[in-house]
């Protein structure tokens, strides 16, 4: 490698024995997600521990209030309107696909809904298309934000 070239994790991805491309136009809609999970719960991981050394539990507890069906469901709705044509049929495609687990503990429209958000991040991921995973993930997680300071403005209210 010359001096002062850098390489993309794909990059290395790509090096390890069996490793498959994923053609996203290609990919169901339920694989998407798979990835789309994965990779949202990565973004979180990271963001929450970036915050500072706790406990494990600690972590768990806050990663876990993003990334239910509940608060990507929330996130999806307040993104909605930023999607292209292209992203809405993708977001559709995955809310519509027809998942073998039932919703725990979420309602059936939570869990759709964060199903296509997650169908979303995936088939972004696989086109490479980081920055816009950066730029939906933020207008999502600065919504959670708000409704997290109105519910502890109104709560100190009464």
């Amino acid at each position: 490698m010359e001096k002062g070239v850098e390489f993309g994790f794909e990059h290395y991805m790509d090096m390890i024995p069996g490793m498959e491309h994923i053609d996203p136009r290609m990919a169901s809609p339920l694989v998407l997600a798979y990835i789309g999970d994965c990779v949202f719960d990565l973004i979180i991981k990271l963001r929450v521990a970036g915050k500072g050394s706790r406990q494990v539990h600690k972590l768990h507890e806050e990663t876990s209030r993003y990334v239910q069906a509940s608060a990507q469901s929330y996130m999806m709705r307040s993104m909605q309107e930023h999607l292209t044509t292209e992203e809405h049929a993708v977001y559709r495609r995955g809310r519509n696909a027809r998942s073998v687990s039932p919703a725990k503990n979420q309602s059936i429209t939570d869990y759709r809904r964060a199903t296509g958000f997650e169908a979303l991040i995936g088939y972004l991921y696989l086109k490479g298309e980081y920055a816009r995973i950066t730029e939906l993930v933020t207008i999502g997680l600065e919504s959670m934000e708000r409704k997290k300071e109105e519910k502890e403005t109104e709560d100190a209210g009464q």
